[in-house]
């Protein structure tokens, strides 16, 4: 028995977790908690990629991006290049490194732009399927459009974020807390510029200065089990907060997941020009 074992503690980020494996020459090590408590093992395949996951990904990536014109005028907003590529090229290869090799693109605005680039996904090692929007459908109601309901659950992005969460990690939430549906969500801070008054009647009973209010929102990755897809209308707009309610009216499990890692939403210029001096650099962090 090794009384003095390579442990890492459970939150340890997987960039980390691979340099330890690589200076120590593992190709596991035992993940504690607080109490020192062995909660899971973490190989050297799972994080390079080399464990293929069945899951399907399905990528939204037929947005319009008004926000963004006049970059977007002939060109899709998932299309716009960050460190040098598309972002849905970043995204499409951050899952296959991390062993996803089924992908759905969900397309509509100019997506012979997209189909020209991607093709079948062989370039990128991945196997690419398209999903033709006639109409918007939002992002849930483009999977009505699947051809067939996956095997295992599925994970669904939009296609204009930029993140290094561990899908992996998100599916084993997911399983663990046995939901229908996991949404990965984002701490988000927002600071009242002044100070609030409380009152009762015309009474001040307190004052604070500047509060700061946190709020979880919608990091627009989700995580479905097959059966979901069971409470999606067909050629219907249907978005994915209104799956969330429809299951939770029918009774059945919905889980937050909280998204800690690097995430940034693409939807406006400045974001764009943020992911742009910020993306190549998280790369290397990992």
């Amino acid at each position: 028995m090794n009384r003095n074992p390579i442990t890492a503690h459970a939150s340890t980020a997987p960039n980390e977790l691979l340099m330890l494996m690589r200076r120590k020459v593992l190709h596991h090590i035992p993940l504690l908690d607080d109490s020192q408590c062995v909660v899971d093992l973490v190989t050297l395949d799972a994080l390079t990629g080399m464990i293929e996951r069945p899951n399907w990904v399905v990528l939204m990536a037929g947005g319009l991006g008004t926000r963004l014109l006049p970059l977007t005028e002939n060109c899709p907003k998932p299309m716009l290049r960050v460190g040098g590529k598309p972002i849905l090229e970043n995204i499409l290869e951050s899952f296959v490194e991390q062993g996803f090799h089924q992908f759905y693109l969900s397309v509509n605005y100019l997506a012979e732009s997209i189909q020209e680039y991607f093709g079948d996904g062989h370039r990128h090692g991945a196997n690419i399927r398209y999903l033709h929007e006639n109409k918007r459908l939002g992002t849930a109601g483009a999977l009505s459009l699947l051809p067939e309901r996956p095997e295992y659950p599925l994970i669904v992005m939009n296609g204009d974020l930029l993140t290094r969460l561990r899908f992996d990690q998100m599916l084993k939430f997911h399983e663990e807390h046995s939901a229908m549906a996991t949404m990965a969500v984002r701490e988000y801070d927002f600071q009242v510029p002044y100070g609030v008054v409380n009152i009762d009647g015309t009474s001040i009973t307190s004052i604070d200065e500047k509060p700061v209010h946190r709020f979880f929102v919608n990091a627009g990755i989700y995580t479905l089990a097959p059966e979901t897809l069971n409470h999606i209308p067909d050629d219907t707009f249907f978005d994915m907060p209104t799956l969330f309610e429809r299951l939770r009216a029918d009774n059945q499990a919905t889980s937050a997941y909280p998204l800690r890692e690097y995430w940034l939403d693409v939807g406006r210029r400045e974001e764009l020009e943020r992911a742009q001096s910020e993306w190549e650099q998280q790369g290397r962090r990992q």
